[in-house]
């Protein structure tokens, strides 16, 4: 089977677990706020619709299977766009520099996420963030590698997103394996998720580094073959924080915490990430530009 059927299938299945996945929650009607629809750009206003953009599916918050989107995400950006009188639309492009140029350009007016928001991002683009997360390994049962934290990484194959701040901690993590003598990491750049845990499940790959949310929605349906491991460690990171992005100075970027602080008072933020099983990244309160920096 070629990469490219497997992972069509691997997202059809996707599709299915992730109807399983979800406990069934009653998610409420939201009603307009006037003062917030009011502070939308014109254009917006008139056309009453918004865009947003994101690189492939990322579950449970963004299950993408041909031109529809379900998960966290998509309940959420439904009942924002309640809250501002608008209907919220999804498209997907194939990595995170296309998204985040797509933004930027004016194409795509935000991209909910979550993606993960750093200073050296915030100087292109505003984050709003509305989750905490971690970054772990998914490795196969048993962790035959003895995978279980960056420097036991050396001299393996580990599978990223690529443009991805995993991406560049595995890099970094790659030289000093390779400057310590302890055999150099074999970093496979995928341009999404079913790709990269495919190449675990496929032995074409050790481990996939990525966000733990993702990471544990994918080996609770791998049918017992992955675990995870290096969880409760920084594994090269400080606090993570991942949200929305919008072009810099948008002011977009206002409206929407506020927005999303009416579904976090309302109860609606915490029904819909329950649902999901994403209770341990929920935070109190939205912010903009919270991120950390990234290891050099």
């Amino acid at each position: 089977m070629s990469l490219k059927l497997a992972t069509s299938v691997a997202l059809a299945g996707l599709a299915l677990a992730g109807s399983v996945l979800a406990q069934d929650a009653a998610i409420p009607a939201q009603k307009v706020d006037e003062a917030l629809r009011a502070r939308l750009p014109e254009k917006v206003r008139a056309d009453g619709t918004m865009i947003s953009v994101n690189n492939g599916s990322f579950p449970p918050y963004e299950i993408v299977t041909g031109t529809e989107m379900s998960g966290a995400s998509a309940d959420l950006t439904k009942a924002l766009g309640e809250v501002l009188g608008v209907s919220i639309k999804h498209e997907t492009v194939s990595g995170l520099s296309a998204l985040l140029a797509g933004v930027n350009s004016g194409r795509y007016q935000f991209a909910f996420g979550p993606i993960g928001d750093y200073k050296s991002r915030e100087d292109a683009n505003d984050f709003i963030d509305w989750v905490q997360e971690f970054v772990v390994f998914a490795v196969q049962k048993g962790n035959p590698k003895g995978i279980s934290s960056l420097d036991a990484a050396c001299g393996k194959r580990i599978s990223v997103m690529a443009g991805g701040s995993a991406e560049t901690v595995i890099k970094v993590q790659a030289e000093k394996c390779k400057t310590e003598g302890k055999g150099e990491i074999e970093v496979q750049s995928y341009t999404d998720q079913p790709s990269s845990i495919l190449a675990v499940r496929s032995k074409r790959a050790d481990a996939f580094f990525s966000s733990q949310a993702p990471l544990t929605y994918f080996v609770s349906q791998a049918n017992g073959q992955l675990e995870l491991a290096g969880t409760g460690q920084k594994n090269g990171f400080s606090d993570i924080f991942q949200g929305a992005v919008v072009p810099k100075g948008s002011p977009l970027g206002p409206v929407l915490i506020d927005a999303i602080k009416e579904l976090m008072a309302n109860g609606t933020y915490a029904t819909i990430m329950k649902k999901w099983g994403l209770e341990n990244n929920m935070i109190k309160e939205p912010g903009m530009n919270l991120g950390g920096a990234l290891p050099k």
